[in-house]
C-alpha cells in the first residue's frame, strides 16, 4: 500500500523527512493553497461588468488551479502521487485554513482512497513522531473543513458583491480606483475611525486635586484629595478652599492593612503577544508573527508552539511538562537566579491547565516547546535578536505561570478633612510591602521595571488605626482629562479579537464573548496591512490613523448601511463559523445567511449613499503577495490583480485637484499652498461641524492652518 503525506509548506516537508525518514512513504509540500475559488465570470459571463448584484452561483464557486509561482508544478506532484496511492495523510497545519488547504487539493482531484489526518503544534522530531503514531481518520476533521469552506465561500460572495456595489455608488465621477469592501476589513476601518473621531471630538477638562504632608510620630508622607471622576473639582477656587482647610489640620487617621496575592498573568495566545510586543517594542502585528513563526518552524530552531494561538490555555495533559520546562529554562544564564522548587500548577479557567477552556479550539497557548530542551542552548545560538527576545518573552510568561502568587501588604490611609458649607474632604495615602515576590520575581531579574503598579504608592512610616496626624504645606495641582490613546497594531489587533466591547445590548455582549471577534489571529495582521495598501490607514511612527478617504468611506458606509460598519456583525458570523465546527449549523445555510445579508447591504448601499469618496494617493501604493492566511476575496478587495478585474480597478495616480492646484501656486510664486492633508482634514471638519471653510484655503496655507486651529480643538 503506497502512502503520500502533503504538507503544507516546503519546511514542514523538510522537519516529517527528518524525523520520519520513508517509514510512511512519500512527503510532498503544497505552497499555501494551491488553488483559487472561480473568478465570478468564470461561472456567470454577466457577472464580467460590475454591477450591483450578489455574485453568488447556485452551488458553490467551484476550485481552479493557481497560478502564481511554482504553485501549478505542486499540484501537478501531488496529482501524479496521488495516482499511484491508496492511503494519505494530511500534514498541513492543525487549524482551520490547514484543513481547507489539504482537504481541497484532494476535493479537487477526485481522490477516493483512504485519508488520515496528522495533529501537531510544533515541528520538533519527537512531536511530530508522536503525531504520527497516534494519526486521526480525516473524516473526524469535516466539520472544521466545512468552517473552512464556508468562511472561504461567504468571503467571495460578500466581499467581492459589496467591493463592487460600493464601488459603483460611492467612487467620485472620473476617479479611477476601487472601493475595496471586505467581512473583516471595513469593521476594522471601523474601530480606528470611531476612535479617531472620539479624539478630534474630545473636550478636555481642567480639574483640580490636592496634596498635602501628613506628619505622625513615626515620620512623614504624602496624603491626596483626588475624589471619584464624577465628584472631581471643577475650579482652582473650591480646590484652595480645601488646601487652606488642609493647612495645619489635625485629626485621626484610619488606617486599613491587608495582606493579600496576585496570580499570574494568563499565557500568551497570538493577539496577546501582538499587543505586548507593539507595546514594549513598537512591533507590528504582522512583525510580532512573523518573527513566532520563525521560532516555531526556523531552520534548527523549532522552540516555541504553534504561534497562531487562539486561547491563553494549556490543556491538562500538559502538566507533567512543567518540571522539565522549567529546569531546562532555570539553566539559562537570563534566568538562573530564579528559585522555583517546584512548579505551581492552577487549574480551572482562573488557572492555566483546562481542557475545558480549550473545547472547540484549535491551538493552545504559545509556550516554549518541550521536546527540544536537550539542545536548548545550540538552538539559541541560532536566533537573531528580535527572536532571542520573543523567545524570553513567552519563557518569562511560562515561568511566570508556574510559580507562586505575589504576595504583599496593602495599606491604604484616609483622613477626613472638614470644610465649611459642604461634606468633608477625604485624603487618602496607599502604601505596599512586597512579602513574597512569587512569580513577578521572573520580570524583575530580567527587566526590573518591567511591572510597575498602576497606582501611585508610597514608603509608609508604623502607622496604627486611630493615630493622630498634622497635615501641612497642602498644594494645589492641576490636571486635564486626556482623550483616549489612539491604536496601535497590537492593541488593534487587540480590539479585532474583542469586539464585543462596541456592543450595547448586554445580551449580546455575552455571546460575543465567547466568540473568537472579527478576522482570526492569522488574519489580522494581514488585515491591517491591506488597510494601509489601499490607503485608508496610516502609520504614525507606532501608531495606526486612518487617512482622510478612509474616514469618508466609514462616513458614508455608516450613513447608508450600517450594519456593514458594526463590529457586532462580523463577530457573529464567526460565531456562525463556531456552530458548524460543533454541528450546531449546517455550512450551506451559513453560506446562504451571509448571501441574503450582502444582498440586503447592497439595497441600502443602493437607496441610500449620498456621498461620494475621493481616494487619495499620498501612500503609494505596495505591491505585496497575498498571504495565504487572508480570505482570498479579502485580499483581492485590497489589491485586486485578476484578469476579471474592471479598468476601474486600479488606484489612479494622478493628483488630486488640490495637490495640482498647489503645486501651480507655488510654481508661480505665489503664497505657500497648505498640503493635501491639511485640506482634506479641513473638508472633513468642514461636514463633520457643519461650518464653512474659508476662501483660499486650498491655497493659502495660513487660512487653512488657521482654520484647523479653530475647529480642530
Amino acid at each position: 500500500m503506497a502512502t503520500l503525506i502533503i504538507t503544507e509548506k516546503a519546511s514542514q516537508a523538510k522537519d516529517l523527512r527528518a524525523a520520519l525518514g520513508a517509514r510512511f512513504g512519500q512527503i510532498l509540500p503544497a505552497e499555501g493553497h494551491l488553488l483559487r475559488l472561480a473568478e465570478p465570470e468564470e461561472i456567470n459571463p454577466v457577472w464580467k461588468r460590475w454591477s450591483c448584484v450578489v455574485l453568488k452561483p447556485d452551488g458553490l464557486y467551484p476550485t481552479r488551479e493557481a497560478s502564481q509561482g511554482n504553485k501549478s508544478a505542486k499540484l501537478r506532484a501531488i496529482a501524479t502521487a496521488l495516482s499511484a496511492c491508496d492511503d494519505v495523510i494530511l500534514a498541513t497545519d492543525c487549524d482551520r485554513e490547514g484543513q481547507l488547504i489539504g482537504q481541497e487539493i484532494l476535493d479537487h482531484l477526485g481522490y477516493r482512497g483512504r485519508v488520515r489526518r496528522a495533529l501537531f503544534t510544533a515541528q520538533d522530531p519527537k512531536t511530530l513522531q508522536q503525531a504520527f503514531a497516534r494519526l486521526k481518520p480525516n473524516a473526524d476533521m469535516r466539520p472544521l473543513y466545512e468552517a473552512a469552506v464556508a468562511r472561504q465561500q461567504a468571503d467571495q460572495i460578500f466581499n467581492l458583491s459589496l467591493t463592487r456595489t460600493a464601488t459603483k455608488t460611492l467612487l467620485s465621477p472620473g476617479v479611477r480606483g476601487v472601493i475595496g469592501i471586505g467581512r473583516v476589513k471595513t469593521p476594522t476601518l471601523a474601530i480606528v475611525c470611531l476612535r479617531e473621531l472620539e479624539i478630534r471630538n474630545f473636550r478636555p477638562e481642567d480639574y483640580f486635586e490636592v496634596v498635602a504632608t501628613a506628619t505622625v510620630e513615626g515620620g512623614s508622607f504624602l496624603m491626596r484629595h483626588a475624589p471619584a471622576v464624577k465628584a472631581r473639582i471643577k475650579t482652582r477656587a473650591e480646590a484652595e478652599t480645601i488646601a487652606r482647610a488642609a493647612s495645619g489640620h489635625q485629626g485621626p487617621l484610619g488606617v486599613a492593612v491587608d495582606e493579600k496575592r496576585q496570580a499570574p498573568p494568563r499565557l500568551f495566545d497570538l493577539p496577546s503577544l501582538q499587543k505586548t510586543c507593539g507595546q514594549r517594542w513598537g512591533w507590528t502585528a504582522d512583525k510580532t508573527l512573523s518573527v513566532a513563526q520563525a521560532l516555531y518552524d526556523g531552520d534548527g530552531k523549532k522552540l516555541i508552539t504553534y504561534p497562531r494561538a487562539e486561547a491563553r490555555y494549556l490543556s491538562e495533559n500538559q502538566i507533567g511538562d512543567a518540571p522539565a520546562i522549567v529546569a531546562a529554562l532555570t539553566r539559562l544564564r537570563g534566568f538562573a537566579r530564579l528559585e522555583i522548587a517546584a512548579p505551581v500548577i492552577r487549574r480551572g479557567k482562573s488557572g492555566h491547565f483546562c481542557d475545558k477552556a480549550l473545547e472547540g479550539v484549535s491551538h493552545h497557548a504559545v509556550v516554549p516547546n518541550v521536546n527540544v530542551l536537550d539542545d536548548l542552548e545550540v538552538r539559541l545560538a541560532r536566533l537573531d535578536e528580535d527572536e532571542k527576545r520573543l523567545f524570553a518573552l513567552i519563557c518569562r510568561s511560562y515561568l511566570a505561570a508556574v510559580m507562586p502568587d505575589y504576595e504583599y501588604r496593602q495599606t491604604i490611609v484616609t483622613m477626613a478633612v472638614p470644610i465649611a458649607g459642604r461634606s468633608a474632604a477625604e485624603f487618602r495615602a496607599v502604601g505596599r510591602i512586597p512579602l513574597r515576590l512569587g512569580w513577578k520575581a521572573v520580570y524583575q531579574a530580567i527587566e526590573p521595571d518591567a511591572e510597575t503598579e498602576t497606582e501611585a504608592e508610597q514608603t509608609l512610616p508604623a502607622l496604627r488605626d486611630g493615630e493622630r496626624a498634622t497635615l501641612s504645606e497642602p498644594r494645589v495641582e492641576a490636571k486635564r482629562t486626556q482623550p483616549p490613546p489612539r491604536y496601535n497594531e497590537g492593541t488593534l489587533v487587540d480590539a479585532m479579537q474583542n469586539a464585543w466591547r462596541f456592543v450595547d445590548d448586554v445580551a449580546l455582549r455575552d455571546r460575543l464573548k465567547e466568540a473568537k471577534g472579527i478576522g482570526t489571529p492569522a488574519t489580522r495582521a494581514e488585515i491591517i496591512k491591506g488597510l494601509k495598501r489601499q490607503n485608508l490607514f496610516t502609520a504614525d511612527g507606532k501608531l495606526v490613523l486612518p487617512t482622510p478617504a478612509g474616514l469618508q468611506l466609514f462616513e458614508l458606509l455608516r450613513g447608508a448601511a450600517p450594519a456593514l460598519v458594526d463590529p457586532a456583525t462580523t463577530a457573529l458570523w464567526e460565531m456562525r463559523l463556531d456552530e458548524i465546527l460543533v454541528g450546531k449549523a449546517d455550512y450551506h445555510a451559513v453560506i446562504d445567511g451571509v448571501a441574503t445579508a450582502a444582498r440586503e447591504l447592497i439595497d441600502a448601499l443602493v437607496e441610500k449613499s449620498n456621498g461620494k469618496v475621493e481616494l487619495t494617493t499620498s501612500a503609494p501604493a505596495r505591491r505585496s503577495g497575498r498571504s495565504r492566511r487572508s480570505g482570498p476575496a479579502d485580499a483581492r478587495a485590497a489589491a485586486p490583480k485578476s484578469a476579471s478585474a474592471s479598468p476601474r480597478r486600479r488606484a489612479s495616480k494622478a493628483k488630486s485637484p488640490a495637490s495640482q492646484e498647489s503645486g501651480g501656486e507655488e510654481r508661480a510664486g505665489r503664497a505657500k499652498a497648505p498640503t493635501e492633508k491639511m485640506v482634506a482634514y479641513a473638508q472633513n471638519l468642514s461636514r463633520a461641524k457643519k461650518v464653512k471653510l474659508p476662501e483660499g484655503y486650498r491655497q493659502d496655507f495660513d487660512a487653512c492652518r488657521k482654520f484647523l486651529d479653530e475647529h480642530a480643538r
